[in-house]
């Protein structure tokens, strides 16, 4: 017995569901008490009604036939009274039973409980109208209160059961519906512990119901999915940034070893301190930028959003950037619409076209193409950096603006894989899109800013 405690009491499903049973019980109970009252009193005003409509009959009976019609009227009544329903009496000015089957004291006028004298149940009570007739007698009608009685108890009984009934089955639906509750609830709670336990690819059942609970479900394996994925990202980027920092770091360590040995010859000594130098400027150029897209993310320069003349700026970064371009054996080419504004921050829209530019200079031979587009289209600017080089493979589209992806396998390019993951956060911070595509040969990349004043 005690081991079903903490089940039953224990467990808030079942709480639930016997709180809601018997929430329901007692309104079924106060509605069958309130049928009974209200049925009671329907019958007492018949009953009521009948005893005067009655009473009515004798007195014209009376008026008619005087006390020996009245008397010969209330003799039938009573021989064909087989159920004892209605009782009477016909009383003298001096309180005397002269005529009728009910014998009792002589009643006041109008209504009143009468105790009488059953001939075949003893003491009874009546509920009894008196009338006083014209030479001053009184005629009493009633009603034996044990017809009221067996009515009430009819009543009482057929409730009671139903009662129990409506009590049986509300308690068997809670316990049902606590199972129910419990069943489910349970199924989330192992998910959860699965999950806790390390099997992070572990999801919530769903059901064909459709219902709350499956809703509650659909919710819950979304955020593990997006949670999974995070951790994923966080993996990944836990090994980029050791394999990122490993070799700067181990050429940091060589140096300073050389360094150390070749105290002898200053210039030698210096040489090996500047290249320590430059691969410490690389972790330190690498954590800048994770910091500095971190601080992108986190939305804090959305306060200095000012109105940003984009073709002004596109212009000047391409007139700066086309020398180095052309030096690397490249075309540079761009075709800038004028006029163009938007809200927003021209530092972080520089960095963005400047990255573009620069991870189509990284990735292509010389002999490639650059074509930089500015325009207009259906209220927003849009801007789409385009090359004739290798391209990129179409499976790693939706990847390239990931933190430290990288599509050479082996490193060996400049960078860390932050160029694209930073014009993302820009363009995320400016609540723009991104896009990017097969330019069939070499790739599109570029972004749509919305809602730009033109």
């Amino acid at each position: 017995m005690n081991s079903l405690r903490p089940r039953f009491l224990g467990s808030a499903a079942y709480r639930i569901a016997l709180v809601y049973a018997l929430g329901f019980a007692v309104a079924i109970l106060l509605l069958g008490i309130a049928v009974t009252l209200v049925a009671h009193a329907a019958f007492m005003h018949q009953l009521e009604a009948q005893i005067i409509e009655d009473s009515g009959a004798l007195v014209a009976e009376y008026q008619q036939e005087g006390h020996e019609g009245l008397n010969f009227a209330i003799g039938e009544r009573e021989a064909g009274n087989t159920t004892n329903e209605l009782l009477y009496a016909v009383y003298a000015r001096d309180g005397r039973h002269i005529a009728g089957g009910l014998h009792a004291n002589r009643p006041p006028r109008g209504w009143s409980d009468l105790d009488f004298q059953d001939r075949l149940e003893g003491p009874d009570v009546a509920r009894a109208w008196a009338v006083d007739l014209s030479d001053g007698t009184r005629l009493v009608v009633g009603a034996d209160w044990s017809v009221v009685e067996r009515v009430d108890h009819m009543l009482g009984g057929i409730f009671l059961a139903a009662f129990a009934v409506v009590l049986l089955i509300s308690m068997t639906g809670a316990v049902l519906l606590g199972a129910y509750l419990r069943h489910r609830l349970s199924a989330i709670s192992s998910a959860a512990d699965s999950i806790m336990a390390g099997d992070i690819k572990r999801r919530v059942p769903e059901s064909r119901r459709r219902d709350e609970f499956d809703a509650l479900a659909r919710s819950l394996n979304q955020m593990l999915d997006r949670i999974t994925a995070l951790l994923e990202n966080l993996r990944q980027l836990s090994g980029d940034i050791a394999h990122d920092l490993r070799t700067p770091l181990a050429r940091l360590r060589n140096h300073l070893e050389e360094s150390l040995e070749e105290s002898g010859d200053p210039a030698r000594q210096r040489d090996r301190l500047s290249s320590a130098l430059e691969q410490t400027d690389k972790v330190l150029s690498l954590f800048a930028a994770i910091l500095r897209i971190s601080e992108i993310e986190g939305g804090r320069r959305r306060a200095s959003f000012r109105s940003v003349d984009l073709t002004a700026l596109a212009q000047e970064i391409c007139e700066t950037y086309a020398p180095a371009v052309e030096e690397g054996g490249r075309v540079l080419r761009s075709d800038i619409a004028h006029g163009v504004h938007v809200q927003g921050d021209s530092e972080l829209l520089a960095q963005a076209i400047i990255n573009l530019l620069d991870n189509a200079q990284a990735h292509t031979p010389a002999g490639t193409r650059i074509q930089f587009v500015l325009e207009r289209e259906s209220g927003s600017a849009c801007i789409l950096v385009r090359d004739d080089g290798p391209g990129v493979p179409a499976q790693a589209l939706d990847s390239i603006f990931r933190r430290f992806v990288r599509l050479d396998p082996g490193r060996s390019t400049p960078g860390h894989g932050l160029g694209l993951n930073m014009v993302a956060a820009i363009i995320t911070m400016h609540d723009g899109r991104l896009t990017v595509g097969d330019n069939v040969p070499g790739l599109k990349i570029g972004f749509t800013l919305p809602s730009a004043t033109i």
